[in-house]
């Protein structure tokens, strides 16, 4: 068996749905981030095949692009909640600045705050 054909069976007989190896998906059936990206999402339809790779260690579910229904879009007060969430998490809990990058978790404060609380806990 070569490495193409490694995980090849469309029929479903080995893997139980038809299985497909990377790249070599038949046209019509998507993975979710390619449904995403055209607008849709797979609905309640069932899984109709997958991708396997490295060695049959991940995993990508196939949809059938037919059934896909559009994206609902977002209410406002969905965007309201995100765009609260981003404040938040660009908010230095320390100083209470709000800056253009996240706030790394590791730390829970700015970078100059941590530095400043770091060296003052170095002169104690």
């Amino acid at each position: 068996m070569t490495y193409l054909a490694k995980f090849d069976d469309p029929t479903g007989e080995r893997f139980g749905l038809p299985t497909y190896n990377f790249r070599f998906a038949p046209k019509g059936l998507c993975t979710r981030r390619q449904l995403a990206a055209k607008g849709l999402t797979p609905g309640r339809q069932p899984i109709a095949g997958q991708i396997l790779w490295r060695r049959g260690r991940r995993v990508a579910y196939l949809y059938r692009e037919e059934l896909a229904r559009p994206k609902r879009p977002p209410t406002d007060a969905q965007l309201a909640a995100l765009l609260k969430a981003h404040v938040a998490q660009c908010t230095c809990s320390t100083c209470g600045t709000e800056y253009g990058y996240y706030i790394p978790r590791s730390l829970g404060e700015c970078l100059a705050c941590h530095e400043r609380t770091k060296t003052e806990g170095d002169q104690q």
